[in-house]
């Protein structure tokens, strides 16, 4: 099985629009015969996750329970969990299982992720794994000093599950 590394926010709620949004983005994974790979914890990945499961999908959530001791565990719709007891060792796992990548809104974790996930495409100059972005990352990572255009079109967007669907049919 094909698995898509998503990275996101694990602190979305289920009544915010964005986590009903990344519920049908897990749909579309399934649909598209992907499997999920996430930290496996709740927010943003659970909602992914419920979605993935709701098709029929399988689900790998890489935790890391010594860096998030008040987390109980995985979100309840991961088949299976795979803890690391380390960041860089849990990032390097995400990266190992996607056959691409996509980096949703998130905060300073989802960020680190995305970053080596893109370094990894630049260095590898087409011949890493694919790595798409929402739009809600791109006046951060916007063209400008070192960071050249041609770095940026590296990225892919994915704006919506029409763009998600053809992302992952480039895979």
């Amino acid at each position: 099985m094909r698995f898509l590394s998503v990275f996101v926010s694990s602190r979305l709620s289920p009544g915010d629009p964005l986590y009903a949004r990344l519920v049908r983005y897990g749909e579309v994974l399934a649909e598209e015969g992907f499997g999920l790979a996430s930290g496996g914890y709740q927010g943003g990945m659970e909602a992914l996750a419920k979605g993935v499961k709701a098709k029929g999908g399988l689900v790998v959530g890489v935790t890391a329970p010594a860096l998030f001791p008040e987390r109980k565990g995985p979100n309840p719709y991961v088949d299976l969990e795979l803890p690391s007891h380390s960041l860089p060792e849990r990032i390097g796992r995400l990266l190992d299982l996607g056959a691409g990548y996509l980096a949703l809104p998130g905060g300073v974790g989802t960020l680190a992720e995305l970053l080596l996930a893109w370094n990894l495409l630049y260095l590898r100059r087409g011949l890493g794994r694919p790595l798409a972005v929402d739009p809600y990352w791109l006046d951060l990572l916007k063209a400008h000093g070192e960071i050249a255009p041609e770095d940026l079109a590296l990225l892919q967007v994915v704006a919506d599950e029409e763009d998600l669907r053809r992302f992952l049919r480039s895979l």
